[in-house]
């Protein structure tokens, strides 16, 4: 690992445990073990720094979530859920700390979302990819005709957000027994409201 490295790994630290006014650069050279004339032979500036941290510091959703939402038809409708549920609150758990740092700087905020623009990226993939997975398990018969998938969606990361957001305030550490029941709660809750009508139902509507 090189000294850029170090320094990012030390910012994101940093953000995590004493949050954007803390995140200094005499905080991080100091977490990183460097001078602060160290950090700026790599980065212009402090918000260079954790621009660097936003992108390459920032957990990001596995490929596991890519390939469910990129599977229609397989598996069961609900468990798929309930799998894309613990990716998400794992993501939003992890990254919530730094996340909340992007709020506390207009100017690292507004280029954060530059970067993003250019990358054709942002908080909002995740949801479209999900939203075209349900609205190909329509086609295929498996989730309601009628059902509203955008808003499913919506309140699925909505849910996973909100857990993270929990965790984090209340400084809990959940074990992944407790991941895996939430999750499992989240998308029972939600696939009732997706699930094909009985046949009986059908014919009497």
């Amino acid at each position: 690992m090189g000294t850029r490295d170090e320094i990012l790994d030390a910012a994101a630290d940093v953000l995590r445990t004493q949050g954007y006014a803390k995140a200094t650069t005499k905080s991080i050279a100091q977490v990183a073990g460097y001078s602060e004339a160290a950090l700026y032979k790599h980065f212009a500036d402090k918000a260079a720094i954790l621009l660097a941290v936003m992108h390459e510091r920032m957990p990001q959703l596995p490929g596991s979530l890519k390939e469910l939402i990129g599977n229609p038809g397989n598996g069961t409708v609900r468990g798929n859920l309930t799998q894309i549920a613990r990716i998400a609150i794992d993501f939003y758990v992890e990254g919530f700390p730094i996340l909340v740092s992007l709020f506390s700087s207009r100017e690292l905020l507004a280029a954060h979302r530059l970067r993003l623009k250019e990358l054709n990226a942002g908080p909002h993939r995740a949801q479209e990819g999900l939203v075209r997975y349900l609205r190909a398990e329509q086609k295929l018969g498996r989730i309601r005709r009628t059902a509203d998938v955008p808003a499913a969606a919506a309140l699925l990361f909505g849910a996973c957000f909100q857990r993270g957001f929990e965790v984090n305030f209340a400084g809990i550490a959940p074990s992944g027994e407790d991941t895996a029941k939430y999750a499992a709660a989240l998308s029972r809750t939600l696939y009732e409201s997706l699930r094909p009508a009985p046949a009986a139902v059908q014919a009497d509507s």
